[in-house]
This record gives C-alpha cells, structure tokens and sequence, in this order.
C-alpha cells in the first residue's frame, strides 16, 4: 500500500511538474521529450499557449485594444527549426492608426550535461521590415536553437482598433494545451463564428463580469494663488468574457493540391456589428457586401484614381489610331499596362503611390495598375469594371468586410467581348489571371454603383500536348525529337518558371531525375507572345530506356514523361482537391520498330471515366512498322471534393498503372 501511494504521489508531483505554464518555468521533463506522444511524425509540439485579448480604458485614448501572447515550443528535429522564427504582421498608417509590439522577451532552453541553460533573446535576434505603406512586419528568431531544445516567449499588441484579428486554434504542428480569454467592454457587440470548414471545433464559454473604471481628473484654478484640484469619476460596465481552454489540439496537416490550408483550420472569426456608447448615437456596423463595395468604390485611392485620364490619354490617342475593333483596342491598351508599369510585388486593392505617379515611374502595387487599365479601357469606348478579389493566401471571407479583399483586377463586359484581366502579371493575359487571383469568386463594381459576385474559375481547359518520335538503335538507345504545344494556363506557369533560365538550365531541367536521358537542340517559340501557344522542340537521346530480357524488349512508350509518382495515395482526405485550372494533357507517341522485331504485346486499350468531370484514354495500335500511341487525360473541374477522393484516387491510380505499363517486342 504504501509503495502504491509513493507512485501516485510520484505521478501527480511529475503532472504538476510537467504542466507548470508560467513563463520561465521550462521543466527537465519537456527537455527530454523526444517525439510528441500523440503524433510521432510531429517536427515540433506547442506545449503551450496562451492568448489574452481585452480593452483597456486610456485617458484621452479611449479604449486600447491589448493582445498578449504566451508560447512554448518543443523542437525535435531540424525540420522543426522554423518555429524558433516568428513573423508578427502589425497595421502601420500613421500615428493615431498604428499597432505597436510592446514586452518582447525569450528564451531558448537547452539540456546540456543534463542541466537546463537558457539562452536570452537579445537585440540582434529582432528584425523590422515594411511590407507597404499600410503594414510592417516585426519578426524574431531565437537563439541557440539545437533538436530537443525549448523556444519560450512573450509579448503583446497595443492596437487602436476594435477589430479583432482571427484567434487560431490550430497550426500545422500539435498543440498541447490552449488557453484563451477575451475580455470586451459591452459598448463593442461582435458576431461569433467558428470556422465551419474546420475539422475541429473547440469549445467556447461565454460570461459576463461588471468592470469598473476610475479615472483622475485634474483642475487648476486661481491666477496669483494657484490651487490644483482633484476628482475622480467612475465608468461601470459589462464586460462580456470569451474563454476556452483546449487540449491535444492535432495538427492541421497539409495535403496535396489544397487551395489554401488556412480554409480549413480551426479558428475564431470575430465580427464587430455595434458600437452603443453610452448618450451617443448606436452605431451599427452590421453591413452588406454592397455596402462594402461602395465604401471601396467611394475611396478616393479607389473610385477617384478611376476618374483620372489626362496623364495617359495622348499616349492611348496615338496607340488607337483608326483602330475599331473592340478586341484589339483591349488587347493594345492592355499590352501598353503591361510594357509600361510594373509591378512592386505589393498586393491591395486600393492605390498605394496613385496611377498618375505609377504611370510615370513605371511601378505600382496590384491596384496602381488594374485602376489605370480599367480608366484606359474605358477611355477607349470599352465597358470596363474594376472587381475585388480575395487571393488565395488571404482566404475566402465569410462576414461582408473591406479585410475580405486584398485585390483588384479588371473585366471587360462588352457586347463582344467579355474577359478577365490583370495587367500586374507579365504572362497574363485575356481570361488568364495569375493563379494566386483564382480564388472562388470576385466581385465586380459597375459605372453605376452595382454590384455581383462574378466566378473566377477558369471554364477552358488548359492544354499541354506532346508529338514524340521514337527510334530505337540497335545499342537499344532510344532518339527522336519532341514537340510541345502549351496554353493558357499551362502556357503561364512555363513562362513565370523559365523567364530568367537560360536554355543551358532549362535543359538540365528536363534531364533531372530521368535516367540517361540527353536533350539536345532546344528552341522555344512565342516565349513573351501571350496571344500565342507556347511551342517547344528539342532532340533527345536517352540510353537507359529499354530492359533486354531473354531476347525481348521491354520498355514504357511514354519513357521520361511517364509519371511514376502519385500524390494521392493516402487512404482518406480531409479536403478538396484543388488543380487551379482545368487541365488537358495529351501525348501522341509514333514509335519506329526495329528491324527484326515484331509486337509481342501491347497495354491494353483502355478508357476510364471520373464521373462528367474526368476522362482518360490510352490507345495503342500497329500501324504497319510503326506503333502509334494517344494517351489523353482531361480534366474538365479544377475542383474535386473531400468526398469523392476515393473514386478519384481510384481514377488517378489507373492513370498512373497505364502510364507507366510496358510494351513487349519480340526479336523474330
């Protein structure tokens, strides 16, 4: 009995050891954590965290939005490195509308000769950075960061605001215990959401306290004889009270060919819709998204940079001279943005320098420029709209809110012509958006105050199409020629991935990873001609394609484009499978036999359906001394959901069998 009672009470001194939270207090227990209990595959583990929002009452500042932060994270391996950095993204305008990152401190734990030493965050290890003129970035890397080592900090966010930021309860690493509160005077009424797109949902408790405030005021009067007179007022109110507290939180682990993983990570999602002070009018923020895109429209950074033409229109003048036809207005006005202003990498919807200044420096942000393409196009007779859109990296907004947007491009709505725009990317073009812009669905602001959700998903597949020569030596090499047509979509990512290559890297590009293979002659046509399919040619030898197995040849008539690897191979999938474009991949293979050979078998012929929104055929037949292959894969959706995986996965998997399958020549 009483050895039983020493190990419980063993148990329970290691449990209040091992939980104590407060800052500084790292235990040995932590140190030598070697794996997450709970998922081994894990780099690094949040021990701990801990999230206090509330108001303070500041004399002639009103209320002050605070955000203190308290992490503890377990590093294990050098995968899990990048948790000693963290980036703290902070709102700058100007004075009265700027966050500020107060209490930065520590500390890196380390165990070493089984004693724990700690490692101080110091001054070099924090950095600044303006992202535009809107926003600055603090960020730190702690120090001394070894596997198995502990990374410890704090700090908080002095906010003007009353908007709060989404609290996140998830990350792509586990977390072991969560603890939030959030404190809000009464005056300040947000709606609650948890994310529904979420696997997990925690749990929220909700409370009330009455909170007072005392303030000092201070009165001189007199005018030889001064006297300094004191008071004090009391402010009572409700505080409404949010809390949760979270254990073995799992990971938010990534999969392939998602859209953006934060869609579907576990968060709060807190929208203001009152402010009721006391004896003042109630202000309701409760909004629509038209009333969101008016009061964009009606920005001077926004609506007025659209009313601007004086700085361009003799330039446009002389480009469309005797020019009627609508398209290839648009299309001149639209290559004359792209020449003439670049882009400085900056994202937003509203002007950042003004699209005169961007005209005449010749860079802007995402907006400087698809304003001014809108304000040309209209110039020239064309019917013109700007519309707002969320990137992918900024998510898919769920309340009406200006934050929902951090984009805008242009869209031509004519009798004769109806396309998509973004002159910021210099691949683009009619109807081909960069593919950070392919995000649901945008919303479009018309001449005349309306508005409408338009889509952004691509409806044209994407083409990439392959002819391939094949000889076969009698050293049972392998040469021929290659020639590639690609557009659209397919064309874009070609040329954002090679424009700054050289032929030399592009070559070696080809060649990684597939054995003995040689490419020799490359050309590549229409490689900044946009309106065009992207050609490629090139020669190619390759010396490890075929096994000689008891005087027959076996050998894949796809060789280096068969795709061996297969991303969906996991059992089940937690979210939507997201390609960005429909895609058509096609490969028309003519195969020499050679002398002395004749077919001793072929793949079977075969055609396999995803539903209406996926199709694949393989075609193989002799055709006097030549075997001549069509393998196709289309897929008419960009979009496939968590639930129709497993079909997928069977339907993918059959296109990879097929590809990589072998055709057998028998020596005669």
């Amino acid at each position: 009995m009483k050895s039983c009672i020493a190990v419980i009470l063993f148990l329970m001194t290691f449990a209040t050891q091992a939980q104590n939270y407060k800052f500084g207090k790292v235990s040995m227990e932590e140190l030598q954590q070697v794996f997450n209990p709970l998922d081994s595959s894990a780099n690094a583990t949040v021990l701990y965290r801990e999230e206090h929002i509330s108001f303070d009452l500041r004399k002639d500042e009103g209320f002050v939005q605070v955000r203190e932060v308290h992490e503890r994270i377990k590093i294990y391996n050098k995968e899990g490195y990048k948790w000693a950095t963290k980036r703290i993204r902070l709102y700058d305008e100007s004075n009265a509308k700027s966050e500020n990152l107060e209490g930065l401190k520590g500390y890196t734990y380390n165990l070493v000769n089984g004693k724990i030493e700690d490692s101080k965050l110091k001054k070099d290890g924090t950095f600044k950075e303006e992202a535009n003129k809107y926003w600055k970035i603090n960020s730190f890397t702690m120090p001394n960061i070894k596997d198995g080592c502990v990374v410890e900090y704090t700090y908080k966010i002095d906010s003007p605001f009353t908007t709060i930021d989404d609290i996140e309860f998830q990350y792509t690493i586990p977390i072991e215990k969560f603890d939030l509160t959030i404190k809000t005077p009464q005056y300040f009424v947000y709606n609650k959401l948890l994310n529904p797109n979420a696997s997990y949902m925690p749990v929220l408790d909700q409370s009330t306290r009455n909170r007072v405030e005392t303030t000092t005021n201070k009165e001189r009067t007199g005018w030889k004889i001064v006297s300094t007179n004191y008071s004090t007022s009391k402010l009572e109110f409700i505080e409404d009270i949010i809390t949760s507290n979270e254990t073995d939180i799992p990971a938010l682990n990534d999969e392939p060919f998602v859209d953006n993983l934060d869609n579907y990570k576990a968060k709060l999602i807190l929208e203001l819709t009152v402010i009721k002070y006391p004896n003042q009018p109630y202000k309701s923020l409760a909004s629509s998204w038209d009333a969101v895109t008016k009061t964009i429209y009606n920005n001077p950074e926004f609506g007025t940079q659209l009313d601007k033409s004086s700085y361009f229109e003799d330039d446009l003048d002389a480009l469309l001279l005797d020019i009627t036809d609508p398209f290839q207005k648009a299309m001149l006005v639209f290559e004359h943005v792209k020449s003439k202003v670049k882009w400085n990498n900056f994202y937003g919807f509203n002007s950042e320098v003004g699209v005169r200044k961007a005209y005449k420096d010749g860079a802007g942000n995402v907006a400087d420029i698809n304003l001014m393409l809108t304000a040309m196009l209209r110039y020239a007779g064309l019917k013109a709209h700007p519309v707002l859109v969320s990137t992918k990296n900024n998510g898919i907004p769920l309340f009406p809110t200006r934050q929902g947007f951090n984009y805008v491009i242009c869209m031509i709505e004519d009798d004769s012509l109806n396309v998509l725009l973004d002159a910021s990317g210099k691949h683009s073009t009619f109807n081909v958006l960069p593919t950070h812009t392919l995000n649901w669905q945008g919303r479009v602001i018309r001449e005349d105050g309306t508005s409408d959700w338009i889509g952004l998903t691509p409806s044209v597949l994407s083409k990439d199409v392959s002819s391939l020569n094949v000889k076969i030596n009698p050293d049972l090499s392998i040469e021929g020629k290659v020639r590639q047509q690609k557009t659209d979509y397919v064309a874009m990512g070609y040329r954002d991935k090679y424009a700054n290559v050289s032929k030399d890297d592009i070559i070696k590009n080809i060649e990684r990873d597939k054995g003995q293979l040689e490419i020799t002659d490359i050309d590549i046509e229409n490689t900044n001609n946009t309106n065009e399919p992207l050609l490629i040619t090139y020669d190619y030898k390759l010396n490890d394609g075929i096994e000689a197995i008891g005087g027959n040849l076996y050998f894949s008539p796809m060789l280096f484009f068969a795709s061996e690897d297969n991303p969906f191979k996991q059992e089940t999938r937690n979210f939507p499978i997201d390609f960005m474009y429909p895609f058509s991949d096609r490969y028309m293979i003519n195969i020499l036999i050679p002398e002395g050979y004749a077919i001793e078998s072929l793949p079977e012929n075969k055609k396999v359906q995803f539903g209406d929104a996926g199709e694949f055929l393989y075609l193989a037949k002799a055709n006097g001394s030549y075997l001549q292959l069509t393998i196709a894969l289309d897929m008419k959706t960009s979009f496939i959901l968590a639930q129709d995986y497993n079909n997928f996965k069977d339907f993918y998997s059959t296109v990879i069998e097929k590809q990589t399958e072998k055709v057998v020549l028998k020596k005669i």
